[in-house]
């Protein structure tokens, strides 16, 4: 009764395609780190563009000097890593822009980086960008997509319940 007057707090984030592209399980990224789930849990996505945006509303907790990923913190407290690419730390950020910065609040769909998807495929062993959950311990259950193709800010990627 308690919780029905005063409202249950909500126990689920529903994260947004980040990226437009052919939708990976996280099991089959060509990386033992991230197919083996050492920093945690999630899906990857092959890009068709040079585009990421942010998948939900949240804060950046991270950007990488390199450019080549980003950690973001939703208002429940999950964190996300996204990886653009495989191996790509070592191009020192070349190819990669950064449109936000450490502290900045996002909204989904806003964009996060922008990068040069020809120089990335010429350079690095592979585009495939992972995004996953790096504190799964907050996590009750993770849903992925089924689908095969995420479309930016449309198709829903993951729903995470929290403990």
């Amino acid at each position: 009764m308690f919780k029905k007057l005063f409202g249950k707090k909500e126990s689920l984030e529903q994260l947004l395609a980040p990226i437009n592209g052919q939708v990976i399980n996280i099991e089959d990224v060509p990386d033992p780190v991230f197919s083996g789930k050492m920093m945690g849990d999630g899906i990857a996505i092959l890009p068709e563009e040079g585009l990421v945006v942010s998948p939900i509303d949240a804060e950046v907790i991270q950007v990488f000097h390199t450019k080549h990923a980003l950690g973001l913190r939703t208002k429940h407290g999950i964190e996300l890593l996204i990886h653009i690419g495989l191996e790509t730390v070592n191009l020192e950020g070349e190819g990669f822009e950064v449109h936000v910065a450490e502290g900045q609040n996002v909204k989904a769909g806003d964009k996060l980086v922008t990068f040069d998807i020809e120089f990335l495929k010429a350079k690095a062993p592979s585009i495939v960008t992972p995004i996953v959950i790096t504190n799964g311990e907050l996590v009750e259950k993770l849903e992925k997509t089924n689908s095969t193709l995420a479309k930016i800010n449309e198709t829903q990627i993951m729903s995470v319940y929290l403990k």
